[in-house]
């Protein structure tokens, strides 16, 4: 990195004045008092994205204890607590007046503990990736402002951020503890024969349908159903109770606004990890746990819905269906067999999202509409062979039909946001109530044909024939959807990544928490296709991308300019349906 420069004040009150290109000047390395300045990327003007930098705190500086970052999961947490730090301190003191007047920005983050690229810390020091406004009066420089921002607020933000005696050493260490406690959790759930545990005293409601943080008024504790209490050790040594939810079919049931869904929505979060007061902190669900919903005008490419649909009336082959435009049926059926393919054990579903004529299909519409004419086969029908053949477990919330309580093997109800197991009754329904025949149980859930990302020189060479063994096709791309584009992916908030002239929607994909989530998937389908060799599954492609990137963290995927310092560990399963979304 060379030799850092000690002149920065001096350098700034001599570009006072000047062209705002000048800052130009900055790029490299500064010392500022017992720390490090580096300047990857200096702003073309006030009015683009802010400079990044990177500060380097060396570690007897920063004075962090060996024992909160002795591991690489402790220091996962660690440097999540510290970019939260850093992003208060930044916000209370440095400048909010505008573009012209400079500012320290943070990544801006959620209830959830992720593995960032934010803080990393290492055995020299702990170092921080943000960026930084630099101050402009129109389009000149602001040389005393930028020294004030750069030699007096950023040292302030720095000491009052990650030097540990200047913390609260309680919170840090809580905040370690969650997140390994969680772990420990989480770890237990398939041993155990579980998909998801929900710890006593759990509060599951969210202050608003837009604000993640917990309800603090009115909020019913969780408890669980007796039968389904399952204790769990932490990994501090103590102990936790709580509801397992075993492997299998379990539905959910209740009245409308009595809070099935909201445990639901609390599962599908469960696959991450929670800040301290959250409330979920031991709400934890299998890490390949997939939300699934019905898309109205996705894209589909390849995919095998033939489980699901099949004996179109056009003569479409389902088991390599294409569609630019899907219907509601159709994209959910598609979601369901991407989510398996791409590893998923778990299926968490509500009724409110899903699509109707996928999900099940009454007597009196078999009836009308005879089995051999209607190309759908519906969920119910496929749900206990989808666990029986593939060890795909489902967890369903359903109000308005009962279908599924004939193929459930847990039913647990919810009234007033408390849980009871009502299995035994749901079973005696149909006996009572009969309806005829519902569902038509289905011998095999059948093989999935895999995806198989084309060959970076064969994807402009239009369509492909199907590989050996029959299994497997090439994807197809063309134009600058495929091979190797002029500019990188990147992400646009939460729900969109652009890839050359596309912008791929995942803004259906409830467990994407984090924009930086989304910025890393940006860069792993970038990965994707130069690592295509037409040969590969896209699971085996996918699979040692991530763990490349869990062995040596986000900066494998950080792009030659500027620093890596937006990224969020994203789960295999939303790169699987990012990739799914493009419109190939």
């Amino acid at each position: 990195m060379g030799t850092p420069r000690t002149d920065l004040a001096h350098v700034l009150k001599r570009l006072d004045g000047n062209s705002y290109g000048a800052y130009k000047q900055l790029k490299g390395n500064w010392r500022i008092g017992d720390f490090e300045l580096l300047v990857d990327r200096v702003q073309s003007d006030p009015y683009a994205p802010p400079s990044m930098v990177r500060l380097r705190v060396p570690r007897e500086v920063a004075g962090i204890p060996e024992h909160l970052v002795d591991s690489a999961a402790k220091r996962i947490a660690a440097g999540d607590f510290l970019t939260r730090a850093f992003g208060r301190a930044a916000r209370l003191l440095s400048p909010d007046g505008g573009k012209g007047s400079g500012g320290i920005f943070m990544v801006r983050v959620g209830q959830e503990i992720l593995q960032r690229s934010s803080v990393l810390i290492d055995d020299d020091a702990v170092e921080v990736r943000c960026e930084i406004a630099l101050p402009a009066a129109g389009r000149r420089i602001k040389g005393r402002a930028a020294e004030r921002l750069l030699t007096e607020v950023l040292p302030s933000v720095v000491d009052r951020s990650l030097i540990f005696r200047n913390l609260d050493a309680a919170a840090i260490e809580l905040h370690v503890r969650t997140y390994l406690n969680a772990e420990h959790v989480r770890s237990q759930l398939a041993p155990r024969g579980l998909v998801a545990f929900v710890a006593d005293g759990a509060v599951l409601p969210r202050a608003s349908g837009h604000r993640d943080e917990p309800l603090n008024t009115h909020a019913v504790p969780f408890e669980p159903p007796e039968n389904l209490r399952v204790t769990l050790s932490r990994g501090d040594g103590t102990e936790v109770s709580g509801m397992g939810i075993p492997e299998g079919v379990t539905v959910i049931v209740g009245g409308g606004y009595h809070g099935k869904s909201t445990l639901l929505q609390a599962l599908e979060r469960g696959v991450y990890d929670h800040v301290p007061g959250d409330g979920r902190e031991l709400v934890i669900t299998r890490a390949d746990a997939m939300a699934v919903r019905a898309e109205d005008g996705r894209a589909v490419t390849g995919t095998d819905v033939s489980p699901f649909i099949n004996n179109l009336p056009t003569g479409a082959d389902t088991r390599r269906f294409g569609t630019t435009n899907a219907s509601g049926s159709t994209s959910q059926a598609a979601s369901i067999t991407e989510a398996v393919e791409s590893g998923a054990k778990v299926l968490l579903m509500d009724e409110d999202t899903c699509a109707t004529n996928l999900m099940v299909r009454d007597q009196r519409m078999r009836a009308l509409i005879p089995g051999e004419r209607e190309p759908i086969t519906p969920f119910v029908d496929r749900v206990q062979t989808l666990y029986r053949d593939k060890g795909v477990s489902t967890v369903l919330v359903t109000g308005g039909s009962g279908a599924f309580l004939d193929v459930a093997d847990l039913v647990i109800a919810m009234d007033a946001y408390r849980a009871s197991d009502v299995t035994d009754r749901a079973r005696q329904v149909p006996a009572e109530f009969p309806s005829g025949e519902q569902t038509k149980p289905t011998g095999s859930f059948g093989e999935l044909r895999e995806h198989v990302p084309a060959a970076a020189s064969s994807k402009n060479d239009g369509a492909r024939g199907t590989q050996a063994g029959g299994s497997r096709d090439r994807d197809r791309r063309g134009g600058d959807r495929g091979g190797f584009r002029e500019k990188p992916a990147r992400g646009r908030g939460l729900g969109t990544i652009q890839r050359g002239r596309e912008d791929v929607d995942v803004s259906s994909l409830p467990q994407l928490v984090d924009p930086s989530q989304t910025e890393a998937i940006a860069r792993l389908l970038d990965q994707i296709d130069r690592e295509a060799d037409g040969r590969q599954s896209l699971n085996q492609i996918v699979d040692r991308l991530m763990t490349r990137v869990e062995r040596d963290g986000l900066d494998v995927l950080a792009h030659h300019r500027g620093h890596p310092g937006h990224l969020a560990l994203p789960r295999r399963q939303e790169v699987h349906a990012a990739y799914h979304r493009e419109r190939r």
